[in-house]
This record gives structure tokens, sequence and C-alpha cells, in this order.
């Protein structure tokens, strides 16, 4: 390809720049914040506390070698054993060696990936923000964008392939609908999800605790009654980010006290920064009101030269942190289509077909959980009642058994599709845990 034209400069779009700079002389990114990153408007929860699950760092480092270290020597930490504590219902799971997560906030890791994008000799950014696609024939050709500083007079630029990273306010669906091509369809699921973020002094306490997370499982029925939800990352600046979450009637607010006294409620690790740090943040609030996956698959057409990457294509519940770790695995996948050979004119089938792998397990995972919540009204899958009761006695073995929780997390750092937990050598494990218990 002579050029390439990412839409966005996000964590997703940077990942696939980086991507395409394999495959294009050229490779341009047009987004509107991405010059002041003080100031940046886009991706308004992007100062919550965010997961890179194992996988995600597993492929960070591998389109950015060397990147963990540098980030590590600017102030972020690495945990994996017993620096990554993960809860259920209060009880702590067997820690892993092989789960390693990064901790480091959003704005950090965003920060690290763009200098190094930006250090590609093919790759630039153009400050602008998009407003259509030129397409011509079969093929999207470029793309039409509004520079930085200008009103309304826009600016066309001419590429072999488009890649939509605009997030969830994505407008590529109108684009396609403006030129008479078929809109992907959009699947919807209601959860009225509200979170919170707050930043603590890190001093002495904690000594060896990189990452805490704690939700509800089977044993309150996946409610906050025997333990707030929430996490906590020892991340750069020498700083504890806390996030706490709830459902419906059950969201944080903006109130420091009130936040406080979540945090006691919930397991140790949070208990202790609440009782012995210093708030150094305002709590700043996030309202997450549906789950949406736009499947384009599905559509009975698509142009040549387009794909979508990011919240573009899903924006899953963040409560599961699968949101950076779908974006790294579809830059990935994007590589593996354009390493097959595809022509960069061609509908991106391939390319789709490769990343629904995983978006779809990401989704499902999600959506299943969400819906044992009792103000979630569906839509059901088929099979949901027998999905949930396997789940539940899948979680509960997990807990008890080392065997059953190196599967289980595996699927939860996305290393594993989720089927890997319908093996009957999983299942037959689990029945002789729960019936020796």
């Amino acid at each position: 390809m002579q050029r390439a034209v990412v839409l966005g400069g996000s964590f997703a779009g940077l990942m696939a720049a980086r991507v395409l700079s394999d495959y294009a002389e050229d490779v341009v990114i047009v987004e509107p914040d991405c010059l002041d990153d003080a100031s940046r408007t886009g991706a308004p929860h992007r100062r919550q506390l965010h997961a890179l699950l194992a996988m995600g760092h597993t492929q960070l480092e591998r389109w950015f070698p060397g990147i963990t270290k540098e980030m590590t020597t600017q102030g972020a930490l690495v945990g994996r054993g017993e620096a990554v504590q993960f809860y259920v219902d209060g009880h702590r799971r067997l820690p892993l060696e092989e789960v390693e997560m990064l901790g480091a906030t959003r704005p950090f890791i965003e920060r690290a990936v763009r200098l190094r994008t930006r250090g590609l000799p093919n790759v630039r950014i153009i400050a602008g923000r998009g407003q259509g696609l030129l397409i011509q024939g079969k093929c999207v050709r470029g793309v039409r964008y509004i520079p930085n500083g200008q009103q309304t007079e826009t600016t066309t630029l001419t590429a072999d392939f488009v890649v939509d990273a605009m997030g969830r306010s994505s407008r590529l669906s109108a684009w396609l609908e403006q030129e008479g091509w078929p809109v992907p369809p959009l699947d919807r699921m209601t959860i009225d999800l509200g979170y919170a973020t707050a930043s603590f002094r890190r001093g002495s306490e904690l000594p060896g605790t990189v990452i805490a997370h704690s939700a509800p499982g089977p044993a309150s029925d996946y409610q906050p009654t025997l333990c707030e939800p929430g996490a906590l990352a020892a991340v750069e600046d020498s700083r504890w980010t806390v996030v706490l979450a709830g459902y419906a009637g059950h969201r944080p607010s903006r109130d420091p006290q009130e936040f406080r006294s979540r945090m006691r409620r919930c397991v140790q690790p949070l208990r202790e920064v609440a009782e012995q740090c210093e708030l150094e943040s305002d709590v700043e609030t996030f309202h997450f009101r549906e789950s949406r996956r736009r499947r384009f698959l599905a559509a009975s057409r698509l142009p040549g030269g387009l794909a979508a990457v990011g919240d573009a294509v899903a924006s899953i519940n963040p409560i599961y942190g699968q949101g950076l770790t779908l974006a790294a695995l579809q830059a990935s996948a994007l590589a593996a289509y354009l390493r097959s050979g595809a022509a960069a004119h061609e509908p991106a089938w391939g390319y789709f077909q490769r990343a629904d792998v995983f978006v779809n397990a990401g989704w499902n995972l999600s959506t299943t959980a969400d819906l044992a919540q009792p103000h979630v009204i569906g839509p059901y899958p088929r099979g949901y009642a027998l999905m949930r009761w396997v789940g539940d006695k899948i979680t509960q073995a997990s807990l008890q058994d080392a065997e059953i929780n190196r599967a289980y997390m595996s699927v939860v750092h996305m290393q594993q599709h989720p089927r890997a937990l319908a093996r009957p050598r999983v299942l037959m494990r689990a029945a002789r845990v729960l019936l020796a218990r």
C-alpha cells in the first residue's frame, strides 16, 4: 500500500497504525486531540482505571518490544504471582506466576505507545476530525476531514486502506449509509453501570501488591452484599488508582466520603488504602449505559479497503477490563489479514472474521455475566440457564483448585477462548472438586 489512514489516535488507533506501518509506505493518523495530551476530550472515560489483561500486555510487548521496560523506568510497575490478587465474594484466588499485569494509568500507557508510534519513520499524525469516506466504485479511496483550527472547510486525503478507530461514537455507519452502503447491524445490551475512580498517595503499605481486583460471584448471587466490587492498581508517580463500580441504584457518586466508605466494605487491600492513604484527586465518575457491538460480518456488502478496531467495533462492559486487550488483539488480527496477502482494495472480510473470534468471545463472556443482574432484561442467549449454572459451578471450583483456577484465569485474561472451560477434562475436574467438598 502507498498510504493507509487511521481515523482516531487513541490506543486502538495507535496499535492499528503500528501494524499498518509494516505494510504501507505512509501511515496517517487523523486525530483531533493528539497534539495536546493534557486537554484531550475524546474517550471521556480515559482517566478511569483501565486494565491491560495478561494477553493485552503480551500483544503490546509484541508490537513494541521493550516498551514494558521503558514504562517501568518511568514509574509503572509489573506484577505477577502474589502481586496480582483477584477476589471473588471476598475470597482470594490462588496466585498465578504466568499472569503478568501492568500497573499504569491509561494516559500513561497511551503516551508511551504514542511516542513509539510517532517515532516510526513512515507514521505521521494530522490534527483533524474525520468527516466522511471517499468511495469510488466498490472501494474506499480516502477520507474527508476538517483540520484543527478550521470550522467547516474540509480537506481530502487519499488512501489505499482506511481504519475506523473513532471509538464508541464512531460515525462510520452514518457515512456508509450516506454513500448507499448497508449499515452493519448493531447489538445492544442495556446494563446501567456506574463507576468512579480516585487516586491516593502510595507509601509503604501493601508491599509487593500491584493489582487487586474484587468482584461478586455465585455466593452473593453477583450482588454487592458480601463485598463491594472494585479494584486498585499501583501506578506511576507513587500513586494508587482505585475504581469502584455498581449497577443501577448502586452506582457510586463523586462524594469522597462515600468513596472511602465503600472502599472500607471491599477486600483487604482497598480497605487498607482507605484507612492509610491520602486522597490526591477528585472522584471522577462515568456512566456506561449499554454495551454495543457492530456486526460487520452481517452486512450484505462492504466497500473494499475498510476496517474498524476498538470501540468502533465493540464497546463492552468495562468492569471486565477487556477493552484495551481487545484492541491489541484486533491489531494482531489486522496483521494476520494483511500478512495473508489480501489485496488492500478488496472487502476486508478476512480481517473481520479473525477479529470476530476475539470480539465475540469478549461479548459473550461479558453479556452472559451481565444477565445475572436483575435489572438487565436481555436478550438472553439460547441455553442461558444451563450456561449460568455450569459457569457458577466452575467459578466455585476455581476458588478451590489450582488447575481449574489456571484455566479460568486464562479465559479472564483472554489467553484462551471461553470454550476452553467447556472441555470435558475441566468439567470433570470441577465436578470432582465440588463433590469432594
